[in-house]
């Protein structure tokens, strides 16, 4: 048994949390601490409180889920690192890669695990795009264009100055990167292109980054101001191309209140699948829709539980957390001197 103890009581813990945690058979969620009163609905047979030691100093507690703004990540980590606990980090993981560095090294030094919680490895429509290329059908592949898009200009237009709380490249490049750097590695070369539409000191509102692997190039975008949203993703090969053109669904059930305990949670509907397109070794030509894989943000929370119970290698490798981090602050190293 993995018992869990949860620093935040707000809707990353709620929402993206618990939910998943609780439908692994051999983890209890025990305590929640928050430092004032939450808007969410208590949840039966967990317990509540507004004192940190109480968390911290409890010897039932195996591990504690930081849930909480990124700034305030590092120095919590290295507090419950301190304390004997083993640490799950919501992303992004630290604001340099230099505090994620310290980080490993406290939690080695102390024989505890730490990881990041990139739970976005098992999004339904990353899944399904790795199967098609697992197919072969594309041929070699050349070209993935990964989207991340909202149309939500009032996000930026009300924020009057940068910070890397409300930078939509720590804030959301934290997924794609993690996606990109898990399936294909370490890239050859990352060309960045960071930006602040609404002008210098404001918002980061706005980023492509393409990944090069040999020939392959892999892009992340994303901006706040796509009226209609691209692709979700588009593969291209020297033999054909899909597209999934819709997200995973987890996080559009999950704010309708629709739990993982229903069983057609986050499915894709036929109309959701992706169109694979290719010619074949004849030269026949195919067009055909993809049954998608299934989302289940759970699997990270069972990887926790075999790694930190039964020794399991960590999902989330370290150097991987270093790698994201490194890249996160690249870019918008690049962004300010442009």
């Amino acid at each position: 048994m993995l018992t869990i103890g949860y620093i935040g009581n707000g809707k990353s813990t709620n929402r993206y949390h618990l939910p998943f945690a609780q439908k692994v058979k051999d983890i209890r969620i025990k305590t929640i601490y928050s430092r004032s009163a939450s808007p969410w609905q208590p949840v039966e047979g967990i317990r509540y409180t507004d004192r940190l030691e109480e968390l911290l100093t409890d010897p039932d507690i195996d591990l504690v889920v930081l849930s909480v703004p990124a700034k305030a990540h590092y120095e919590l980590a290295k507090e419950c690192l301190v304390a004997g606990k083993h640490v799950l980090v919501e992303k992004p993981f630290t604001e340099t890669a230099e505090e994620a560095r310290e980080l490993f090294a406290l939690a080695k030094e102390k024989g505890l695990f730490i990881q990041a919680y990139q739970n976005r490895r098992f999004d339904s429509d990353f899944l399904t795009v790795q199967k098609v290329i697992e197919t072969g059908l594309l041929g070699e592949l050349l070209e993935v264009e990964m989207h991340y898009d909202y149309f939500r200009s009032e996000v930026p237009e009300r924020m009057t100055e940068f910070s890397l709380d409300t930078s939509y490249l720590y804030g959301h490049a934290c997924h794609t990167v993690d996606q990109v750097l898990s399936y294909f590695g370490k890239p050859d070369r990352i060309h960045y292109d960071v930006r602040q539409l609404l002008g210098p000191d404001r918002m980061n509102d706005y980023f492509d980054l393409d990944f090069y692997y040999g020939i392959t190039k892999i892009s992340i975008k994303s901006s706040y101001f796509r009226i209609k949203e691209r692709p979700s993703f588009v593969v291209y090969g020297k033999k054909g191309m899909f597209v999934k053109a819709t997200k995973d669904r987890q996080e559009e059930d999950l704010k309708k209140f629709y739990l993982p305990t229903n069983p057609d949670f986050g499915l894709d509907l036929p109309e959701h699948y992706g169109v694979l397109t290719y010619m074949d070794d004849k030269g026949i030509y195919h067009e055909e829709k993809v049954v998608s894989e299934v989302g289940d943000y759970s699997r990270v929370y069972q990887a926790l539980h075999d790694s930190i119970v039964h020794g399991a290698d960590k999902l989330i490798k370290d150097e991987e957390t270093i790698l994201q981090m490194e890249i996160l602050e690249e870019g918008i190293r690049q962004m300010k001197e442009r």
